[in-house]
């Protein structure tokens, strides 16, 4: 067991290293987002108002990924990562300026927001790629279920971490320790990972932005199993995202619903995360791994939904909260496995 595990830690140690700094930065960012939604909710009373922050995220990710991707193949993978982080910790400097000088208002958020998404949609196509790059083909399961396992443990970390600085601090904390977490990232990513070169970087060089977008949706077409999947899992989370956007106003108005309440319901989340991310870094690889992540949706969709939106108590919302979550990471890992195996390193993007 000794000897397996410092060969893991051979092959994955410049991975190693990226996925527990690139999580903890994601930590903080979390942390801000959570506390960003509640100050919302607290000073505007609006679901709509609330929901436009997570709105103008993902919005730009939605519209321009296809050439967002194209551009980030352009660049040196670690310099679009870099450059992305420390745009996102200038967005959250700024944010933390209005907060202190008391000119904070909605409108700033969603520039700050729809900015944030912008850059996240060009450094998203340039990780995924770096996490590729330093996997080997034999650990691509395994690195999925341990990238499952941190974002499951963010998600159990953020509601408890923001939910404490809020109470015995202010918002002004939740951003200074973004702040860290980001610093920490970055000093890591800058001296201590090595990403390396895709070897058909000359060939990406000289084609235009529009080309290699057309490249792209040519290699689609020609490959429709990846599309169908691709175009089924984007209807899923365009209806998944237009319920998470309207979850946290829905149960801070509610009756039963709270902050504490709300902290408790992600925080569920998290753990049933966890266990499912566990749970796949265990399991063999599947005969189907479409059935497998098909499956796991039918079986989330059918109940989380359901029982969150009819529910009216936060015992309920968890048991909504645990259904709904716990093979989500099955389905990640293995889409995560799918698209590393199928699809060129030179068109991951796409994914």
């Amino acid at each position: 067991m000794k000897t397996q595990s410092h060969t893991i830690k051979q092959g994955l140690g410049s991975f190693i290293i990226l996925w527990i700094t690139q999580s903890f930065s994601s930590l903080g960012s979390s942390m801000t987002n959570f506390a960003v939604v509640i100050w919302s909710y607290q000073n505007q009373g609006s679901a709509l108002t609330t929901a436009l922050l997570t709105i103008c995220s993902y919005a730009p990710y939605v519209l321009l990924s296809i050439f967002a991707g194209a551009l980030s193949d352009r660049w040196n993978k670690k310099t679009v990562m870099l450059i992305s982080d420390c745009f996102a910790a200038l967005c959250t400097i700024s944010a933390l300026i209005l907060f202190i000088t008391g000119n904070m208002q909605i409108w700033h958020l969603y520039i700050i927001n729809t900015l944030n998404g912008l850059m996240n949609t060009v450094q998203q196509p340039a990780s995924d790629v770096a996490v590729t790059l330093l996997t080997p083909v034999k650990h691509y399961q395994k690195v999925s279920g341990m990238q499952s396992f941190s974002r499951s443990l963010v998600t159990v970390l953020t509601p408890v971490c923001a939910t404490a600085l809020l109470s015995f601090t202010s918002l002004e904390f939740v951003f200074l320790f973004d702040l860290f977490t980001f610093t920490a990232a970055f000093v890591s990513l800058l001296f201590f990972v090595k990403i390396p070169k895709i070897q058909k970087e000359a060939k990406v060089k000289t084609e235009t932005i529009l080309q290699a977008a057309k490249n792209g949706l040519q290699y689609l077409r020609d490959n429709r199993g990846i599309l169908d999947l691709i175009l089924f899992l984007a209807v899923i989370n365009f209806t998944a995202s237009i319920f998470n956007a309207a979850l946290p106003a829905m149960m801070l108005s509610r009756d039963g619903g709270s902050r504490f309440g709300l902290g408790v319901v992600n925080t569920v989340t998290g753990i049933a995360t966890i266990c499912g991310s566990l749970l796949v870094t265990v399991l063999p690889p599947p005969k189907s791994r479409t059935r497998v992540i098909c499956n796991s949706l039918l079986f989330s969709m059918s109940t989380e939904n359901f029982i969150l939106a009819f529910g009216r108590s936060t015992p309920v919302w968890c048991i909504g909260a645990v259904l709904g979550w716990l093979f989500i990471p099955v389905m990640n890992a293995n889409m995560d496995v799918l698209f590393r195996e199928k699809i060129p390193l030179d068109m991951c993007n796409l994914s």
